[in-house]
């Protein structure tokens, strides 16, 4: 018997030799594939297995995600970066009491986490490395086209004149430069970054900041005080004439014309956007405030967990929406571990 099964057993490990781990791009979302269950909003990690508060949540591919965030100048903890894939999560221990405020990249080697004081740090599948940014404001947002092509956004809100503001930072494969807005400064904090290549670009901010980067250079299409008088926070879209901006009480959207209102009641001030698959979009904001674009109408779904103050979220593209947050406005406390969450709209896991 033992000589018959020698054969099988030889056939297996040389089938495993050859086809080795599920790489990063292969591994399946496991709510998609797992099928069972209608699709909801559910907590998957919580302040009982976070080490900090969570502020962004991104991915390269359905089967993956990166979160990002810290202490917020609570002490005695580190800055907070992990990465799950295929059901687990992974420490990534990037060391450092500076948050990091959020998380792109192109690829799972190629993600870039940026934060307090100028830090910028990359992880290329293997290890967390601290790069040079020349700055040193918070840096808000991050977006990456390519290995040669990342932009990073930053500066100190609600500043006096002479604090560094209006930061715009381009990564071009060798090191992190600055790159100059037309115009005088306008000093306001820069809070995302978000476009379809580095010739259609959207940077958003303070009193209602809109940057546009377009082949002929930088436009500015915000200050609209009729348009939107607060804070932007976040800008994401699906394609050029496909892009959301939010802030405050602020729901913008930006099609062929240009932007305008977004008609949605909203439940609580709204910090974070994400474009889904055609016709779908996801707001998330305070007080757990989660409500999702579905065929033409907002659903507010507030009465799903979390109830928390939710950050960021993240679309894979294919119908699944994750959320971050936590507690990110108290004021620092020393020794205190800041309670997070990170939550997810889809089938279960």
């Amino acid at each position: 018997m033992r000589s018959s099964l020698l054969p099988l057993a030889l056939a297996l490990f040389a089938t495993a030799t050859l086809t080795g781990c599920p790489s990063p791009e292969s591994c399946p979302d496991p709510g998609a594939s797992a099928g069972t269950g209608a699709a909801a909003w559910s907590v998957v990690r919580d302040e009982n297995n976070l080490p900090g508060v969570v502020l962004s949540v991104w991915g390269p591919d359905p089967g993956q995600v990166f979160i990002a965030g810290g202490p917020l100048g609570n002490s005695g903890s580190d800055a907070l970066a992990m990465h799950y894939r295929c059901g687990e999560w992974k420490d990534l221990s990037p060391g450092g009491s500076e948050t990091f405020w959020w998380v792109s990249g192109k690829g799972a080697e190629d993600v870039w986490f940026v934060g307090e004081k100028g830090r910028i740090a990359h992880f290329d599948g293997t290890s967390m490395t601290d790069v040079a940014s020349g700055v040193t404001a918070t840096l808000w947002g991050a977006f990456a086209f390519s290995p040669t092509d990342a932009w990073a956004v930053g500066g100190t809100p609600d500043a006096a004149a002479g604090t560094p503001n209006d930061i715009v930072l381009h990564y071009d494969g060798s090191a992190w430069k600055q790159e100059q807005l037309p115009g005088a400064p306008l000093g306001v904090a820069l809070f995302k970054v978000w476009g379809t290549s580095a010739d259609d670009l959207f940077v958003v901010g303070e009193r209602g900041t809109i940057w546009h980067r377009t082949k002929a250079g930088w436009v500015f299409e915000g200050g609209d005080p009729l348009l939107v008088k607060s804070r932007l926070f976040t800008v994401n879209g699906c394609a050029s004439d496909d892009v959301y901006a939010v802030g405050g009480e602020s729901v913008l959207h930006r099609d062929a014309k240009g932007w305008s209102k977004v008609n949605v009641s909203l439940g609580n001030q709204v910090n974070g956007v994400a474009c889904g698959p055609p016709g779908s979009a996801a707001l998330v904001g305070f007080g757990g405030l989660k409500q999702r674009l579905v065929d033409g109408q907002w659903k507010n779904e507030f009465d799903s967990e979390p109830y928390s103050d939710l950050h960021a979220t993240w679309a894979d593209g294919q119908g699944v929406f994750w959320a971050a947050g936590g507690d990110f406005l108290s004021a620092p406390k020393a020794g205190a571990r800041r309670k997070g969450v990170v939550a997810r709209f889809g089938p279960p896991l």
